[in-house]
């Protein structure tokens, strides 16, 4: 098993980013920031499904207005996201959000982000450094050729130095490209040199589908390196498609667990049950148990009990009926048209045999 790097732990609001704390998901809201009413709305939802810090664009004045009111109705920790204008950072602070992310190269220079790092400072509110591949300094263009993961870094470390210049090191860091290797080079070249900790992402992913793939390649690179203390899956898509998708890569990289896993064959001649089914209805079924289960749904008895073993429970296809079994036994053959309700009362059983798991039977 690997072990994960030691990181500088920063204290963000409740959470703690790095230190050997659990790696956080966030999200990023889509709303107009300025809609109190909307924004508020869409954090509760990002809530509900496991966000734990959510980051709220600040591109204007308006924006900056509603930031108090916001953070004091939040479900979430808010982090505000500043591009350009350094004065709407200075603006967040004030307001009381837990976290800047800003990028030092359009952020206005130095002087500039030496303003707002005493005001950080001062107020006692870390800020993230996101070096983005497609917005590095010219002079970095320029010296490289392209983006690349030396100038990435080196971007990281320059303005890494200019906030310690100023007495600043409640840093957290992202090297982000729409490339995974590039992201996945540049972020390891970056654990060599420093101890901040890593916010991991693959920028501009794409849409569900691609997105996913991109980001679970990418960031489960990096979390199986030991590399990452808080991530955000970008997706084209509703930002709670993002929170499902950073609890599946956690998961896989077996970081944290959320919940039953259902492991599932893939379909094949011997099949004769409607597997396809009764996997989305068992997701669906189990989607408010707590406990980190392993659950399988085999499609025939060659790929049942036998090579699920690992499950604690599980369902083994045959002709329009199924065998339910638990640590590799059998323990029920039940029609198809029930096996589902069957397997959930069984469930159940376990686990209030086992203790209280805090589950929810609704």
């Amino acid at each position: 098993m690997f072990r994960r790097e030691q990181t500088r732990p920063v204290k963000v609001g409740p959470l703690t980013i790095g230190g050997g704390a659990p790696v956080i998901i966030e999200s990023m809201t889509n709303t107009d920031t300025a809609d109190l009413a909307a924004t508020l709305a869409q954090i509760t939802e990002l809530k509900q499904a496991g966000c734990e810090l959510v980051r709220v664009a600040v591109p204007n004045q308006r924006a900056v207005a509603v930031l108090p009111d916001l953070i004091k109705q939040s479900a979430l920790p808010v982090v505000a996201d500043i591009h350009f204008n350094h004065r709407f950072a200075l603006g967040a602070i004030r307001a009381g959000v837990v976290k800047l992310r800003i990028n030092p190269g359009n952020i206005g220079g130095e002087e500039r982000l030496a303003e707002v790092v005493s005001l950080a400072g001062e107020k006692q509110v870390p800020i993230r450094i996101g070096v983005n591949a497609g917005s590095l300094e010219q002079r970095l263009l320029d010296k490289y050729g392209k983006a690349t993961p030396e100038a990435m870094l080196e971007s990281a470390m320059d303005h890494i130095r200019m906030a310690e210049k100023h007495g600043f090191y409640d840093l957290v860091i992202s090297l982000k490209a729409s490339s995974v290797p590039l992201t996945v080079a540049a972020n390891r070249l970056f654990a060599k040199e420093s101890r901040y900790p890593l916010h991991l992402g693959v920028t501009e992913a794409g849409s569900s589908f691609s997105g996913t793939v991109y980001s679970a390649v990418g960031i489960g690179a990096l979390l199986l390196s030991g590399l990452g203390d808080t991530i955000r899956i970008s997706l084209t898509a509703p930002p709670v498609e993002e929170i499902r998708v950073a609890k599946a890569i956690l998961a896989a990289a077996e970081i944290r667990r959320f919940g039953p896993r259902v492991i599932s064959c893939p379909t094949c001649g011997r099949c004769q049950i409607s597997l396809i089914e009764l996997v989305k209805e068992l997701e669906q079924r189990v989607a408010e148990i707590t406990e980190p289960l392993t659950l399988a749904v085999m499609g025939c008895v060659v790929n049942g009990p036998g090579e699920a073993r690992e499950a604690d429970l599980g369902i083994a296809g045959g002709k329009n009926q199924g065998l339910i079994f638990c640590a590799g036994e059998v323990v029920r053959k039940v029609p198809q048209d029930r096996l589902i309700d069957e397997f959930m009362s069984f469930l159940y059983e376990y686990l209030n045999s086992k203790a209280d798991f805090g589950v929810s039977q609704k």
